[in-house]
């Protein structure tokens, strides 16, 4: 796991409402797999050819990512829009790589992050 779990729920609890609120990061609009309660959370959202890429920073096990695994899609609120996203799949850091554009900034290798979700836009 590239960050320590305990980082990630102080994220969850203290940053991300804030982030929420500030309306200036992509927003992951999805549902709990077992509370049925509708999440926000933000998050970098890379634009690829037909849907979008998401970096797992606390890997796969996050709640978010089993959240959306769970539901087989998402809404990406981004620029104002509301987009549909599905079929999410996780891939590694090669395909990843290779999707995204020129110049998005890859993530330091420090972080040791191999896995990406990626989710494809829904025509709708």
């Amino acid at each position: 796991m590239p960050m320590p779990r305990w980082w990630g729920q102080v994220n969850k609890r203290v940053f991300n409402p804030r982030a929420v609120a500030g309306g200036k990061w992509p927003i992951l609009v999805h549902v709990g797999r077992v509370s049925g309660a509708t999440y926000r959370t933000p998050l970098d959202a890379h634009p690829v050819d037909g849907g979008y890429l998401f970096v797992l920073v606390y890997g796969s096990g996050s709640d978010w990512v089993r959240n959306v695994l769970a539901a087989g899609g998402a809404r990406l609120r981004i620029d104002g829009k509301d987009l549909e996203l599905a079929a999410p799949r996780l891939v590694g850091a090669a395909e990843a790589f290779r999707a995204m554009p020129e110049g998005v900034a890859r993530p330091p290798k420090l972080l040791r992050i191999t896995e990406f979700l990626r989710m494809d836009l829904t025509a709708g």
